[in-house]
């Protein structure tokens, strides 16, 4: 079911996207899902849209889209997702690995948890796009 949501999200940003499907030959994408305690998503999305955001593009990593639930039993208030786009699983791993040692975001990452955690749980899944597919 999720490689469905997320092939239908990746389907829809194609359609609205200006980059033809040729610039994006070769890119993996990475849909990540955080979950927040109760009461953290507000704090959660000031981290992203403050900092998380622009730490992200400076270490590589293209934004691609965020998203919440629209609906309470499927996660609105409690879960986010988003999707990464590199040009290979290896500047992922080197993406990450610079954002994580990254001063700026340990500062911000430390900050925006003085009154506790601001996520519960990851989930991260790496996605190809398939010959079909309009985005690439």
């Amino acid at each position: 079911m999720r490689t469905l949501i997320a092939a239908m999200i990746l389907t829809t940003l194609a359609a609205t996207s200006s980059v033809s499907a040729d610039d994006k030959a070769g890119k993996v994408f990475e849909m990540r899902t955080y979950y927040a305690p109760p009461g953290k998503m507000t704090e959660l999305h000031a981290r992203f849209r403050d900092h998380t955001c622009e730490l992200f593009k400076k270490h590589g990593m293209e934004l691609v889209g965020f998203w919440e639930p629209v609906d309470e039993k499927s996660g609105k208030g409690e879960k986010m997702v988003y999707i990464l786009a590199y040009p290979s699983r290896e500047a992922a791993t080197a993406s990450w690995k610079a954002f994580m040692a990254d001063p700026a975001w340990k500062k911000a990452h430390s900050e925006s948890e003085k009154n506790g955690k601001l996520v519960s749980k990851v989930e991260s899944v790496f996605l190809n796009s398939l010959d079909y597919s309009p985005i690439k």
